[in-house]
């Protein structure tokens, strides 16, 4: 505690220029306010940031007024819930006026109450780690749920009764499991068995509110603890019923690798293989793929004779499977197609230790990946979760001699930029013809003469173009 209250001591003189100000504003004017939430929980686990959240007994259009003059910029795109948003120099601040906020049962959209008292406004909060304030600028500290003990044992309560707390905003209990990959803490038993008995209320939750608490869990340092609270529960089988699906069962006679368990690890070890990709941060692309990239085996199971099991196919099966899933989540586009991709390419390397590729081969592999090539190297080595060390080496080696190849090509043929020898205007030059679907034909063409065996000159390609060109005919 003596520790927590230190590191909420150096914060506080941080942020002094920001929330001293604002206090005494705030206080000027009449009103109360107060630092509350994630930004006095990080500061007691000695977390840094400049996106600072308060709480006030000002209405909206009050905490507006007292802002416009002091801030650098003003939003208020929260106003319906009461919030104010502004920017001073490199600090982020929201303001939220006291509240108290429902989901009627049939509803997706919570109603909002303002309320009166600071007391009031944390009991309505989701965990008691988050229900803890300071009051500026006379930083009185106020935790009347016992959110710093709880933050000591690292477990996740609610204010009041855990079914209370779900029932207003079914959101929270995937915010449990977001909290709990986020922080790696452990899930008080009350809060799980209500998650339990309460899973089928995120149904009135929309998919944007999901999939944002989702990529938070995702990229956590420890998601393995929130999925693993998501599919327990049974929150999963209504936000991501892949992920339970595949807990295959298996009996003595049809034993193969538990195909949940092995997810979970290729996740694991996405992570620690982050570091090759640019930016070195979590990248939810990568560990979505590497939680999606078996989510087909379930649909293509096929026992063999012999007592093995196979699953035909299930890398194209499974990126249609998350194509669908992602849609139904609200994801852009351009991650879907993203993860998608990675999921359908998956397997593809798997041919390249049984027999040499030709550089046509590899040409391909590179340009099927694209812009995905960094991740589906680290999701490739990711899928590897054999405990048979020489197994894994053979395998590592393998794939360093893939990438030592593409590597090589890359330099001599700028593999990422592959393009035809000639373009559309000289083909339609050479060949004599308008724009139309035969330039379309002979673009390809020439795409595939150059995967298949590298640049050709001018001369080379002009020829068989025009070769190609009188075989149509």
């Amino acid at each position: 505690m003596a520790d927590a209250q230190r590191s909420v001591t150096a914060e506080l003189d941080r942020i002094a220029p920001v929330i001293d100000e604002l206090g005494e504003r705030f206080a000027a004017a009449g009103h109360e306010l107060a630092l509350v939430g994630g930004p006095v929980r990080d500061a007691m686990l000695g977390r840094q940031h400049n996106d600072l959240d308060l709480t006030t007994s000002a209405r909206p259009e009050q905490t507006e007024a007292l802002l416009k003059g002091w801030a650098d910029a003003v939003w208020d795109m929260g106003r319906a819930f009461g919030t104010i948003g502004c920017r001073k120099g490199e600090w982020q601040v929201e303001i939220t006026t006291y509240r108290s906020e429902a989901y009627d049962p049939d509803s997706r959209k919570p109603t909002v109450d303002f309320g009166d008292t600071l007391a009031g406004d944390l009991g309505r909060r989701d965990f008691t780690v988050n229900a803890m304030a300071v009051r500026v600028p006379e930083r009185t500290f106020e935790d009347p749920f016992g959110g710093i003990a709880d933050l000591g044992h690292r477990v996740l309560r609610t204010p009041g009764t855990p079914e209370d707390s779900f029932s207003d905003d079914p959101l929270r209990m995937m915010r449990a499991a977001r909290f709990a990959a986020q922080l790696g803490f452990k899930v008080d038993p009350a809060v799980v068995a209500a998650m339990t008995a309460m899973a089928d209320r995120i149904a009135i939750v929309s998919a944007e509110r999901v999939r944002d608490e989702l990529v938070k869990l995702v990229c956590g340092p420890y998601p393995r603890r929130g999925l693993t609270l998501l599919v327990e529960t049974g929150l999963a089988e209504h936000v991501l019923p892949e992920l339970p699906a595949l807990a295959l069962e298996r009996d003595e006679h049809h034993r193969h690798k538990d195909v949940y368990e092995h997810t979970l690890t290729v996740l694991e070890q996405t992570i620690e293989l982050e570091h090759r990709l640019p930016g070195g941060e979590a990248d939810f692309v990568a560990r979505f793929a590497a939680l999606m990239h078996d989510v087909g085996k379930p649909r293509t199971r096929r026992f063999v004779g012999d007592g093995t099991v196979t699953f035909h196919h299930h890398d194209v099966v499974g990126a249609k499977l998350t194509r669908k899933r992602m849609r139904a989540l609200r994801f852009s586009n351009d991650v879907t197609d993203a993860v998608a991709q990675l999921v359908e390419l998956h397997l593809r390397f798997h041919g390249y230790g049984e027999g040499d590729w030709t550089d046509s081969a590899v040409r391909r592999y590179v340009r099927d990946a694209g812009d995905q090539l960094e991740r589906l190297h680290v999701l490739t080595r990711a899928d590897c979760t054999t405990r048979n060390r020489r197994k894994a080496e053979r395998l590592r080696r393998t794939y360093d001699d893939l990438e030592e190849r593409i590597a090589r090509l890359s330099e001599e043929e700028q593999l990422a930029a592959i393009r035809p020898d000639l373009d559309g205007n000289e083909i339609m030059e050479i060949l004599g013809i308008g724009a139309g679907p035969e330039v379309g034909a002979a673009y390809r063409y020439l795409l595939e003469l150059r995967l298949d065996h590298g640049p050709q000159s001018p001369e080379e390609a002009r020829a068989a173009l025009l070769d190609w060109w009188s075989a149509r005919s």
